[in-house]
């Protein structure tokens, strides 16, 4: 990317950390009398499916003329839409969920109702709006107003399905002009019972992402995991000058996954690409803004893809990986070693519940990866394996590395147990199996090795690849544990299934439906 940013020259940039980056920004932008423009967001019309262009930000600006009042500049609600929801889990499932939207302009009392019928949505409750301001970062890039809302719902019965629609005065989602913009969502049962999550990471804007979400929605999975890398506003991700972030391509990004988002829940965590200094010190300001995750985390509202939740007889972890990236450093340490000692706590207690029988743990660097562009980070390696195996962790996915690659069994850093496609291992005795599902929509790494998959089956002895170590040092290794890899569009499908020996089927499917790989976890009680 040849942009140009405001400030934060070569090679002062590289050396900075995300804090030190926000404090240049917010210095210089303000120096400079660049706080506030007129500008309106180019997402108010990225409504109802994939934006035009279906890449960088390309929507058009509505007209001012037609949709502004000439005396105040403000539009009246009822010509403003909503879009972009997204849903995601309390950290309470069962009980909770949290509904978030977008609105191109400013409106007034947004709301969200819901109820057990769609002609019933008597209750209302008032939504929350987080605003976000953008300048113009670049000489290329306008100044951004966005505006998100949110509305917590609390007390909810288990395993029922709820209608719901969001408004604001001049658009009430009860009125029959705006009928078909309800949604759906269904909260976690009161039991254990048979049910498919879906996973990948790396997703950006495309129509190779679009593919991607309608083949998931196809799973009619209970909840979605996105391990971080969510809308590539920032086209770099390394901390450097050309981390110049076009906040319009959050507005598409939202936009392309409210087809799916509207009634699954869209768990996400924190990528690289998705550190944006100028919103807050630690980059995370966006996230924040942009969505309301369950807050059990450490400080959680320092760390927003920092969380656990409970679904049936699976407790899921999100991590934020970017507090221990020797790779990209730019917010490495950021939580001062509370997400880690959290880890440990949290895993501690989730091992000793009664009616957990799996724990998933997700988030962005890889563990173990091959490919010719990021490969392993050893920052995840030192800091968080030697706790996945002391809590017996079962499934770790994560994203980083645009393909599909999945270990054999591993302890210790070695393999434990080969894993073919169609094994199956005991998590409890045999080792974890680590997955990247980076390929959910961005363009795609490559492999120093032939793909091997279901179908293509080409195994080796090794592959020689490497892991990065403190410093931002590559150290060579001959990685015996790369079981499979595949360069294409995939995510993966997990059905869980409890019983006396609870199972977790993983079936990795590729954007033409065609099944790569399948595997399954099981536990001995």
């Amino acid at each position: 990317m040849d942009t140009p940013r405001v400030g934060i020259p070569e090679p002062l940039a590289s050396r900075m950390s995300m804090p030190e980056q926000h404090e240049y920004l917010r210095t210089k932008l303000t120096r400079r009398g660049l706080l506030r423009t007129s500008a309106v967001t180019a997402g108010a019309v990225a409504v109802g499916g994939l934006p035009a262009g279906a890449g960088p930000a390309q929507a058009a600006v509505p007209s001012p003329t037609l949709l502004s009042s000439p005396a105040t500049g403000a539009v009246h609600g009822s010509l403003v839409a909503p879009f972009g929801r997204h849903l995601a889990f309390g950290a309470d499932p069962r009980h909770q969920m949290r509904v978030s939207w977008q609105v191109p302009f400013a409106v007034k009392r947004p709301f969200l109702r819901v109820g057990l019928r769609p002609w019933d949505l008597s209750r209302k409750i008032h939504a929350e709006v987080r605003d976000l301001h953008t300048p113009a970062l670049s000489k290329k890039l306008p100044a951004v107003d966005q505006y998100y809302l949110h509305a917590a719902l609390d007390g909810l019965r288990p395993g029922t399905t709820y209608y719901y629609g969001v408004g604001h005065d001049g658009f009430d989602p009860a009125d029959s002009r705006h009928f078909g913009t309800l949604g759906t969502f269904r909260t976690a049962p009161a039991r254990a019972e048979r049910f498919v999550f879906t996973a990948f990471g790396d997703q950006g804007v495309s129509y190779h992402a679009l593919a991607n979400d309608q083949l998931i929605l196809g799973q009619n999975p209970s909840f979605h995991l996105h391990a971080g890398d969510i809308c590539y506003a920032d086209p770099d991700g390394s901390g450097t000058e050309h981390d110049t972030y076009d906040a319009r391509q959050w507005d598409q990004f939202l936009a392309q996954t409210e087809s799916v988002a509207k009634t699954v829940p869209w768990m996400v965590t924190t990528g690289n690409h998705d550190m944006e200094a100028w919103y807050s010190p630690n980059g995370y300001g966006g996230q924040h803004a942009r969505w309301s995750l369950p807050d059990n985390g450490p400080d959680a509202g320092n760390a927003p893809g920092v969380y656990s939740f409970t679904y049936g007889n699976v407790a899921v972890v999100a991590l934020d990986a970017n507090d221990v990236s020797y790779e990209i450093p730019a917010n490495l340490g950021v939580t001062d070693g509370k997400q880690t000692k959290w880890l440990d706590r949290k895993l501690g207690e989730l091992r000793a519940a009664r009616g957990i029988d799996f724990i998933v743990v997700f988030f962005h660097h890889c563990a173990f990866s091959t490919t010719n562009a990021h490969a392993s980070e050893g920052g995840v390696r030192d800091a968080w394996l030697p706790l996945f195996e002391k809590h017996q962790v079962d499934l770790v996915v994560n994203g980083h590395n645009h393909v599909y690659e999945r270990t054999d069994a591993i302890k210790g850093g070695r393999v434990s147990k080969k894993m073919p496609v169609g094994e199956t291992v005991d998590s409890s005795r045999e080792g974890i199996v680590y997955v990247t599902a980076g390929g959910a929509g961005k363009s795609l790494y490559d492999f120093p090795v032939p793909d091997s998959y279901e179908g293509h089956v080409k195994d080796l002895d090794h592959v020689d690849t490497y892991h990065w170590a403190e410093g931002k040092v590559k150290v060579k290794e001959a990685a015996q544990w790369s079981r499979v890899r595949y360069t294409g569009y995939s995510f993966i499908a997990v059905e869980v299934l409890p019983g006396h020996r609870p199972r977790m089927k993983v079936t990795a499917l590729a954007e033409s439906g065609e099944r790569i790989d399948r595997f399954e976890v099981t536990r001995r009680h």
